[in-house]
């Protein structure tokens, strides 16, 4: 039973990874890796600087021990002479003295001796562990600077992706139907384009019927009409294009005036002159008629 329930827990917890995987942000990601980068870097920094802080401290140390044993070896010596010097004044008393102290100091020696020759083995290996600590903080700050430089690619890249897949979506919306009630881009582009077809059929049907040719000929009619009369009005305003003024006229509003009351006259002389000629052959006709009437007596009249 407890296998089952740890065998679905891990089940569980892998199905919930995935999807929190799947919806996850890479650029959240992105960065949560960048941070986990320096913070490994971090670390690695104070580890560095843990073991050349010891390799400093076993070189201090060294050095100190090999003070000591300069010191321990001088003062050996002094004791040496000194016993020496006693004996030759014949103290042997100072000279044990003397003796038993240089032993003392020459036990130090072979002590620090011992301790500086393993102070000596732990600076070498401190020295080693401290090189290998600064490569590897060097590796690794070169790794650091490398990612943080593809850093910026990496978010252009998923910029660019993001933007593709947008496009991607736009596309398959154009072409494809959206949902049962909204239809796609191309079938509402049909429709339009057999509307607009069908629009212009029954124009050109329209235009092929007599009233059609009888409004262009209506039309055309008045648009002559118009014209002529601008172009009679640019004849009497003395603009070009205009129409040639009559025989006898002028320019001029007054001298149109003066040639339209001569037409006038003219016109009635010719009249009286016409009326004349006819009297006279009716009077001719009367008097050789068979009527006999008098001569110049009209027979209407009789």
């Amino acid at each position: 039973m407890f296998k089952v329930l740890r065998r679905q827990w891990r089940y569980l917890t892998a199905k919930l990874s995935g999807r929190l995987e799947e919806s996850a942000d890479p650029k959240v990601q992105l960065e949560q890796a960048m941070a986990d980068a320096q913070e490994q870097h971090r670390r690695l920094v104070e580890q560095a600087a843990n073991v050349i802080a010891n390799q400093k401290q076993t070189e201090l140390a060294l050095n100190r021990s090999m003070g000591d044993l300069e010191k321990l070896n001088a003062q050996a010596r002094q004791a040496l002479m000194m016993v020496e010097q006693a004996k030759q004044r014949g103290d042997e008393t100072k000279a044990a003295e003397y003796n038993t102290a240089a032993e003392a100091f020459a036990n130090r020696m072979i002590a620090t001796e011992h301790q500086v020759e393993e102070l000596k083995t732990r600076q070498l290996q401190a020295a080693q562990a401290a090189d290998q600590a600064k490569s590897a903080v060097q590796q690794n700050s070169s790794q650091l600077q490398q990612r943080l430089s593809e850093r910026q690619k990496l978010l252009s890249q998923l910029d660019q992706a993001k933007m593709q897949e947008q496009l991607n979506r736009a596309m398959n919306t154009l072409s494809e139907t959206v949902g049962q009630d909204v239809p796609s881009f191309d079938q509402v582009r049909t429709k339009i384009e057999a509307r607009y077809s069908k629009a212009i059929g029954t124009s050109e049907l329209q235009g092929q019927t007599v009233e059609s040719h009888m409004l262009e000929v209506e039309q055309a009619a008045q648009n002559s009409e118009a014209q002529s009369r601008l172009s009679q009005i640019r004849g009497e305003l003395g603009l070009p294009g205009g129409e040639t003024p009559a025989l006898g006229g002028t320019r001029t509003d007054s001298a149109g005036a003066l040639g339209e009351g001569s037409g006038q006259s003219a016109g009635s002389e010719a009249g009286v002159d016409a009326r004349e000629e006819e009297t006279t052959a009716r009077s001719s006709r009367g008097a050789g008629g068979p009527g006999g009437g008098e001569p110049g007596q009209d027979p209407s009249f009789s």
